[in-house]
């Protein structure tokens, strides 16, 4: 039985207050390692674009810098550097070649936020929605919606600004809520090299239920290989995880799984779409077939699965395709014993 006795009031402003202490002292650690990860960025890609302008044939000088660049550093120093990152780096100098123009908002803005800002063609919208993120204050999310929303250019032409303003902040509410969102910023675990925590991508039930279908496929013994869990994938949109990835070298073809407690939607469907043409373009070799995704929807009533693969590839014959992926009954079953499983140990 638990005896503990109710907190005091005083006790509890003592709480907060040591509570307020450590959340300051996060945020400040978190400001340092962010400033000088922008700083290592902007001189990476200011290195990388003096080093191009000496290359004879500039276009194909750069694009086999970048890739030997990319190697090497991802051998020595892991994710974070890939030839995709390289030329971001590089497009962050040369759309703000004036150090002193964004370093004066590193405490305000992340690479996330600079990365987002690539996209924006517009120079004068670009540094509108600079200085507003670093005034503002303005999460990733809020600053992607905005610009996704053409924010600058309705608030520009609208005679009612603050009712244009009164709504961003409306639609925008619930991306400002969480304080501790820089702790699971996949970037910054890259930068300093260390692991992504999964605690912070997936909630127990999916990560019972993953752990589960990861060891069924591996048990069915029809040329599974395990890849990656919670692989993270970095596009101009975001940051994505991919819940699991298989090879399976019978069909020649990756396999990549997302787990969604809830109805599957249009959008999920697109999302997995994106996983299976980035997979095709940045991981398929010679020889391989198209990639295949996945979805798995676990629901109250009912659970089901449904498979996303390429139209543009129909090489991959529908009678391998149904011998070695599982049949949705299978997955049903497996994903409602898991469930049961996870429910009676909540009871215990």
């Amino acid at each position: 039985m638990n005896n503990i006795r109710p907190i005091q009031p005083d006790e509890r402003h003592f709480v907060e207050g040591i509570k307020q202490l450590v959340e300051e002292a996060r945020l400040k650690s978190y400001a340092a390692i962010n400033a000088v990860m922008l700083d290592t960025y902007w001189n990476i890609g200011r290195r990388i674009f003096e080093h191009e302008q000496q290359g004879k044939s500039r276009a194909d000088y750069g694009a086999r810098l970048l890739s030997l660049l990319a190697d090497e550093l991802t051998a020595t120093y892991g994710k974070g550097f890939s030839a995709r990152n390289l030329r971001n780096f590089r497009q962050f100098y040369v759309l703000f070649p004036n150090e002193e123009i964004w370093h004066t908002r590193v405490p305000n803005l992340t690479w996330s936020h600079i990365r987002t800002l690539l996209r924006v063609t517009n120079e004068d919208a670009r540094m509108w929605y600079l200085n507003e993120a670093a005034q503002q204050t303005w999460s990733v999310r809020t600053l992607d919606r905005n610009i996704s929303s053409q924010y600058y250019h309705r608030l520009l032409q609208s005679p009612q600004k603050e009712a244009v303003v009164t709504e961003m902040k409306s639609l925008t509410a619930a991306y400002e809520q969480d304080k501790l969102e820089f702790i699971k910023n996949p970037i910054v675990a890259e930068f300093l090299g260390l692991a992504p925590n999964m605690d912070f991508t997936e909630s127990k039930l999916e990560s019972a239920i993953l752990t589960h279908i990861q060891k069924f496929l591996m048990e069915m013994g029809k040329g599974y290989a395990f890849v990656a869990r919670q692989q993270h994938i970095s596009t101009d949109a975001g940051d994505y995880f991919i819940d699991l990835v298989f090879y399976n070298y019978i069909l020649k073809c990756f396999l990549l799984i997302d787990l969604k407690t809830s109805q599957i939607s249009h959008q999920n469907v697109g999302q997995m779409d994106m996983y299976v043409r980035m997979y095709d373009e940045l991981k398929r070799t010679e020889g391989d077939n198209p990639t295949i995704g996945l979805i798995l929807c676990s629901e109250t009533s009912r659970d089901i699965a449904r498979y996303s693969v390429l139209h543009e590839n129909p090489q991959l014959f529908t009678a391998k395709y149904l011998t070695y992926l599982p049949s949705e009954e299978e997955l049903r079953k497996e994903i409602e014993q898991q469930k049961e499983v996870f429910r009676l140990q909540q009871e215990e």
